[in-house]
């Protein structure tokens, strides 16, 4: 498909009808953050809300509502002729749409799907409202902090994937002519969402999508990094007395997993990032 790039000033139909039928048939997923904000505007625990509204441990919202546009499901959060019911705790994907964003060099790249401008199969009358820039777009719907939260999350999941890295080259794991671990990473990278969850665990799932912050909500830096800290310390405690080479390549393909999973949560392909942190290992020695 097509991929048109955006500058901040270019002017495009960017003012909502509000007639919903973006909220029916999409995929929206979820960094620990957004279930947060999620959780807070519906005045539920996030544990509650991820149960309830959520699919793979809470990296994916569900959309099981009543059938709508082109007779596809609403979001769990849409009421019919209202709306969004937590809208003030929209993720990053809602505040952004139609538009996507991709960071290439930390360089941050606005876009949208196709030749054509997507909103305007749905709804036409777009058509007729105020343009608006890029940048007029992503001030109105007040994305920056959520870009902030999913930059902190991209840069978490990459220490995650380092705790895979040490386990695996900085252990003996590799010198011992280990050529199990890289080929269940690939594994983990094609996986279906539902079963590299299982793969994880609740445990895991739990500290990913659910860690134990009672403050710093309000600001999503601080926030990832005390998740972070938190991630760190149960790899500390789970891997710090490994006693042979197995427990070993179970524990580096096990955080790979949670890697992959919340890279999943975040946007990102798992199967190419998969490919390209087995790539990075084997310039260090590892083997498949």
């Amino acid at each position: 498909m097509v991929t048109t790039k955006l500058s901040i000033h270019d002017k495009l139909p960017l003012t909502c009808s509000r007639t919903g039928t973006c909220c029916h048939g999409k995929l929206v997923l979820l960094n620990p953050w957004e279930l947060v904000c999620f959780a807070k505007e519906k005045k539920v625990t996030p544990r509650e809300f991820r149960d309830r509204y959520c699919e793979f441990g809470g990296i994916r919202l569900r959309f099981d509502g009543a059938l709508g546009w082109k007779n596809q499901p609403a979001c769990s959060q849409y009421v019919e002729n209202f709306g969004c019911s937590v809208h003030v705790g929209r993720p990053l994907a809602c505040r952004l749409y139609p538009l996507g964003r991709q960071i290439q060099s930390e360089v941050v790249h606005y876009m949208y799907q196709g030749d054509e401008f997507p909103c305007l199969e749905g709804c036409p009358e777009v058509l007729t409202l105020p343009y608006l820039t890029v940048g007029e777009y992503l001030g109105g719907q007040i994305t920056e902090m959520f870009e902030k939260a999913q930059d902190a999350y991209l840069n978490l999941m990459q220490d995650l994937a380092d705790i895979a890295f040490v386990l695996l080259l900085e252990t003996g794991l590799t010198e011992s002519g280990d050529k199990h671990t890289l080929p269940q990473w690939r594994v983990m990278g094609s996986e279906l969402p539902e079963a590299l969850a299982e793969r994880i665990g609740p445990d895991w799932l739990d500290c990913l999508m659910l860690p134990s912050i009672l403050d710093d909500i309000d600001d999503p830096i601080s926030f990832a990094r005390k998740h972070n800290e938190l991630l760190q310390l149960k790899a500390q405690e789970q891997f710090g007395a490994l006693q042979n080479n197995q427990e070993i390549h179970e524990a580096s393909v096990l955080i790979m997993g949670v890697a992959l999973h919340l890279a999943r949560g975040i946007g990102a392909n798992p199967a190419i990032l998969a490919e390209h942190w087995i790539d990075t290992a084997k310039k260090h020695g590892a083997m498949e």
